[in-house]
C-alpha cells in the first residue's frame, strides 16, 4: 500500500476531501502538508519507538587495521539495541565491555587500564574500540536500522518523498496512527481510534518476535536435555 492509499483511508476516516495526489501541489495545500507531515512522524514513532522491529534489525562489522582507534556509524544507523553487545572475533566468551560516561572513559585511557575483553564507547557519531583492533580482528554488533520507508525510486529512506513510497512495516498500523493522531491534533474524540491503533500493534508486536520462555539468552526449548517444564499438561478444572 502506498502513502497515498493511506492518505485516502485516513481522510476517509477522518471525515476530509479525498485526495488524488498527496505531493501534486503539496506546498499549496495545508491539508496535505498536516498529512504529509503526519504520516513521516507516525511511522517514524511506530518504527522507532515501540519496539526493535526484526525488519529493521541489522548487523555491523567492523575489522581492525592495528591503527585506527575509531570508525563511523553505518549510514542507516538509528541507534543501538537496547541489549546489544559488541562481540570481537577473538573473544566470543564475553562482549567487550561498554564505557557509557566519557570523563570514565578518558580516565581509564590516562590510567591505562583495560578491561580483559576489550572496551568501546560512542562519542561524536563514531564508535571508538580500546585496546586499537588489531589488523584482521572484527568487532560485531547489532543496530536499528533508520531507513523506516521504502522508496519508490529505490531504496530507503526516513521520510516519504513520493505519493508511491510506502511504510516498511505493517501499513495499517501507520493508517490506524494517524486516524487518532488526526483527530486528537483537532480537538475530536480520539479514545477509541487510539485503543483500535494499541491493539493493532500489539498484535503487530507479538507476531513480529515471539516470547519463548529463557533460560539466560537460551529458550527452553533450546534445552530439552537440561531444563524441563514442571507440570506440561493443561491444569485440571476447576481449579483447586
Amino acid at each position: 500500500m502506498s502513502l497515498l492509499s493511506v492518505v485516502k483511508d485516513v481522510c476517509a476516516g477522518v471525515g476530509i476531501l479525498i485526495p488524488t495526489s498527496v505531493f501534486s501541489n503539496v506546498n499549496n495545500i495545508r491539508t496535505m502538508q498536516e498529512m504529509l507531515s503526519l504520516a513521516n512522524e507516525m511511522a517514524q514513532r511506530i518504527a522507532y519507538n515501540t519496539r526493535e522491529w526484526t525488519l529493521l534489525k541489522e548487523i555491523n562489522v567492523i575489522t581492525g587495521d592495528g591503527t585506527t582507534p575509531s570508525f563511523s556509524m553505518p549510514a542507516d544507523y538509528q541507534r543501538m539495541l537496547v541489549s546489544a553487545n559488541i562481540w570481537r572475533s577473538t573473544s566470543a566468551i564475553h562482549p567487550m565491555r561498554f564505557i557509557p560516561d566519557t570523563d570514565d572513559w578518558i580516565q581509564r585511557r590516562a590510567l591505562k587500564r583495560i578491561n580483559a575483553w576489550g572496551e568501546w564507547t560512542i562519542m561524536g557519531g563514531k564508535i571508538y574500540f580500546w585496546p586499537v583492533l588489531a589488523a584482521g580482528v572484527t568487532a560485531t554488533f547489532a543496530y536499528l536500522n533508520k531507513n523506516c520507508i521504502t522508496l519508490a525510486s529505490g531504496g530507503a529512506g526516513t521520510i516519504f518523498q513520493s505519493d508511491q513510497d510506502s511504510f516498511a512495516l505493517e501499513e495499517r498500523l501507520l493508517k490506524l496512527g494517524m486516524i487518532w493522531q488526526w483527530k486528537a491534533s483537532k480537538g475530536g474524540a480520539y479514545a477509541e481510534d487510539m485503543g483500535t491503533w494499541s491493539d493493532a500493534l500489539n498484535v503487530a508486536e507479538g507476531a513480529d518476535q515471539p516470547a519463548p520462555i529463557l533460560i539466560n539468552r537460551a529458550p527452553i526449548s533450546a534445552l530439552s536435555t537440561t531444563a524441563n517444564i514442571a507440570y506440561p499438561f493443561p491444569a485440571p478444572y476447576p481449579y483447586p
